[in-house]
């Protein structure tokens, strides 16, 4: 679990490194790569998914990184209590190497740098994402399909 989340949590900070620093994507704002089905675009989220929850003050950049660590916490401690199967292990280390790798943006910038944009033909898709949310989606689905299976009483 371990190893999932730091290697999860370099990959999106290396990415962002890459694309905001290197590409310079925060100042150009945008990047066709595969038009109009993958792209490059900035977007700084202040809120959870889609800018839910967002707000331009200090407390709401530091009440999210609070929350952010106190889930990775708990769900740290939650699979580690006691031995789990190796793919309740790797979604648990994709949500929380997610969930730090957007907790160092809000640290950082105050915000979390989001620049992956799918779209399609005749559909622009306005959102943008980074690995960090890949991750935590990943996780989160995993933690939810794989644990406590086989339990009596479930339908």
């Amino acid at each position: 679990m371990a190893r999932i989340a730091a290697f999860v949590l370099l990959l999106d900070q290396g990415s962002k490194f890459l694309v905001v620093q290197g590409l310079g994507l925060d100042r150009i704002g945008q990047m066709a790569v595969l038009p109009p089905w993958f792209n490059l675009r900035m977007a700084w989220n202040r809120g959870i998914n889609f800018g839910l929850f967002s707000g331009e003050d200090e407390i709401t950049r530091w009440a999210l990184v609070g929350m952010a660590l106190a889930i990775s916490a708990w769900v740290w401690h939650w699979v580690t209590r006691r031995p789990q199967e190796g793919r309740v292990q790797l979604a648990a280390g994709l949500l929380i190497g997610g969930a730090l790798g957007n907790v160092i943006d809000r640290i950082a910038y105050g915000a979390v740098a989001d620049f992956l944009n799918v779209s399609a033909p005749f559909w622009d898709n306005p959102f943008s994402f980074n690995v960090a949310d890949i991750a935590i989606f990943l996780g989160a689905a995993g933690l939810v399909l794989f644990t406590g299976e086989g339990k009596s009483g479930r339908a």
